[in-house]
């Protein structure tokens, strides 16, 4: 007997809903049965796009998750969407695929948590850059000892995010986007769990945060544009572009993270991991595990160096999820996990108005 095809509905037809399509039709086990948008024409669209037939549309999400033979949900639409959306699909017995950020605020973490709880779906977050090469690569190091025992890690998510991005005018708002950190620095701080725990496949627990927040653009009606090298007017961010956060993991490892949204310069986000045996710092490589090492060795692999989600690994990252709903197992990613980097988020924003560290877990989360 022929084994069962996973049904997929990708809710959202943004920019990144067609990487999931892609990753999904690209998958042996998977089939896209539905996409559902505020706007018919934005299906057709992706579908087109990925050269997909025989697939159902819908604007109506509850009459898309009831659509028959659906196992998966994948949450493609604007951030502030994300928890009111996973918790439907988790309360309609559906594995969820969340964007990242899951959610605004800690209380809307806390519902998310009970919802998948209660039904036992399975999860995965798309802290896609977990499965970019060049963090596979310093995972495995880390793993295999070269930098001896951790201590400290510094991730930077370095991004001129501006109105040329199409999700720009929600994602500026302090009601919709909340912070930088959350809207996209957020990568920046799952690296940063991602790389200060040795485990293969583990992620080091936070329990103190302290945090800055600066630059230039809160408020002003210009904007830089590194595409195309100017500047122009735009409307303001609500909040600052520049965050800057200290983390302390239980298990002894101290981290800088930070989130730039000012910076006149394309998109980089550099990585530091230093151990009592060695140093990474982005593709390059100092260990006493390489005997007479008279200089850096260089990794020549995929660097997280472009902002264009056609650049990121959404392949591994749905096809190790896939794996997961096969053998009955949890992602390494999934929603209970990434709660933990949300966390930090938002004790950030915490200590903007205390001016003190803040503890985690978060009370009421």
């Amino acid at each position: 007997m022929a084994e069962k095809m996973l049904g997929v509905l990708v809710h959202g037809a943004g920019w990144v809903a067609g990487e999931h399509i892609r990753a999904f039709t690209a998958n042996p086990h998977t089939k896209i049965l539905a996409i559902s948008s505020r706007k018919l024409a934005s299906c057709q669209k992706r579908a087109d796009d990925a050269g997909l037939k025989d697939v159902a549309f819908y604007t109506d999400y509850e009459k898309a998750l009831a659509h028959e033979g659906v196992d998966i949900v994948c949450v493609c639409t604007p951030q502030h969407l994300h928890a009111e959306n996973t918790i439907a699909a988790a309360e309609a017995g559906k594995h969820i695929v969340i964007e990242k950020p899951i959610a605004n605020s800690p209380a809307e973490l806390r519902a998310m948590r009970a919802a998948v709880a209660k039904t036992g779906v399975k999860t995965v977050v798309s802290f896609v850059l977990r499965w970019n090469p060049l963090f596979e690569t310093i995972k495995a190091l880390v793993a295999d000892g070269a930098l001896g025992d951790l201590y400290s890690v510094e991730t930077d998510y370095q991004h001129d995010i501006a109105s040329w991005w199409t999700g720009y005018e929600d994602a500026r708002t302090k009601e919709k986007g909340v912070s930088a950190l959350l809207t996209g620095g957020c990568h920046a701080v799952d690296a940063a769990r991602w790389f200060a725990a040795k485990g293969r496949y583990e992620a080091a627990t936070p329990v103190e945060v302290f945090a800055y927040a600066g630059g230039w653009r809160k408020g002003r009606d210009i904007e830089f544009n590194y595409h195309t090298n100017s500047f122009r007017p735009a409307p303001p961010l609500e909040y600052d572009d520049l965050e800057m956060v200290l983390i302390r993991f239980d298990n002894g490892v101290v981290a800088k993270v930070s989130v730039n949204y000012g910076c006149v310069m394309p998109y980089m986000f550099p990585i530091e991991v230093f151990g009592d045996r060695g140093t990474i710092k982005d593709n390059r490589v100092w260990s006493t595990k390489f005997p007479g090492q008279k200089g850096w060795i260089e990794i020549p692999t995929i660097l997280p160096d472009s902002a264009d989600v056609s650049h990121h690994p959404f392949q591994g990252q749905i096809d190790h999820f896939v794996e997961c709903l096969r053998s009955g197992t949890e992602s390494h990613c999934n929603l209970e996990d990434a709660i933990k980097t949300h966390e930090i988020v938002f004790a950030a924003q915490r200590c903007y108005e205390t001016r003190q560290p803040v503890k985690l877990p978060l009370e009421g989360v």
